[in-house]
């Protein structure tokens, strides 16, 4: 696959703009909004630039723009009027696709605009919930199926990561919730997304616990160090596709076995693959949850 996906279909546009492709070719033939290609079997293709234009004409059009008015505008007008609908601190809707916009476009001013939109009025909470997990959810929707390049999701995901990173600093600071308490945060070996387990981190932080993160792919028996470094000791790992579904109870064995020597030591695992665990036969001390805001309830129980 390429790194940077330069052709679209129909209903790649379809899956990104939320827009039907019944009425994408409504709006081509009816206001000639966008100009498909053909391939040289009669197949018709969209460039980047067609997509783009779409995007920005369905921000628009979401934001109460009628289609003939936006029809009417030049090609450079319509991203001008995007830019004074993002910059507009009263509009709250449509961010999504302002996001996707600035992924497509990599376009770092553009999403730091559109953050900044959303942090003057929410807390960094609301908007890692309500917007970048959702976010990040469709957007492997559409890398799984071709809509989108690798690069493209890396320089989305990185500029997420830079604001989790920014706002776990700025409350390190906290007072200690538990002296004798710590978390290890980590990803099983060969698992390398790592946003789920970064916004963890921030968590326990804005809390007060203590917290050693250690990132990515971290096999089982490089743990063993930490045990006992505290009082109790919990160490916390987030999955999306390893350890694989055929292998994730044997991993929990061997975790068992390795690190959860005590009664003051335990692991919860976190993620897409927990769904995969046999409930019936885990381990002691070894807890499960498909996300972040089910272990984060424990926290505060």
């Amino acid at each position: 696959m390429s790194l940077v996906k330069k052709t679209f279909s129909i209903r790649d546009l379809e899956n990104l703009s939320g827009i039907k492709a019944h009425t994408i070719r409504i709006w081509e033939k009816r206001y000639n909004l966008l100009r498909p290609e053909r391939t040289q079997t009669n197949i018709r293709f969209y460039s980047l630039l067609s997509l783009q234009k779409l995007l920005n004409i369905t921000l628009l059009y979401e934001n109460g723009l009628k289609i003939s008015k936006i029809a009417k505008l030049s090609e450079s007008e319509i991203p001008l009027k995007v830019r004074e609908i993002i910059d507009d601190k009263t509009v709250k809707n449509n961010m999504m696709n302002a996001f996707k916009l600035a992924m497509i476009n990599f376009d770092q001013s553009l999403f730091y605009t559109t953050y900044n939109t959303l942090v003057a009025e929410k807390s960094f909470r609301d908007i890692f919930k309500d917007y970048f997990v959702p976010l990040l959810q469709e957007l492997g929707y559409l890398w799984q199926t071709n809509t989108i390049g690798t690069t493209h999701e890396h320089f989305i995901t990185n500029l997420i990561k830079q604001k989790v990173y920014t706002h776990t600093e700025k409350v390190n600071g906290a007072q200690q919730t538990d002296p004798n308490r710590i978390f290890v945060l980590f990803l099983p070996e060969n698992e390398i997304h790592e946003l789920g387990i970064l916004y963890l981190n921030y968590e326990l932080s804005l809390r007060g616990y203590q917290s050693i993160y250690l990132g990515q792919s971290v096999p089982i028996e490089n743990l063993s160090p930490l045990v006992g470094v505290r009082e109790r000791v919990d160490f916390v790992a987030y999955t999306t596709i390893e350890p694989a579904k055929e292998k994730i109870d044997r991993y929990l064995k061997t975790f068992s076995k390795k690190i959860i020597t005590n009664q003051t030591t335990q692991f919860s695992l976190l993620g897409f693959q927990t769904q995969f665990i046999d409930e019936k036969n885990m381990p002691d001390n070894i807890y499960k949850y498909r996300g972040f805001e089910e272990f984060i309830k424990t926290l505060e129980s």
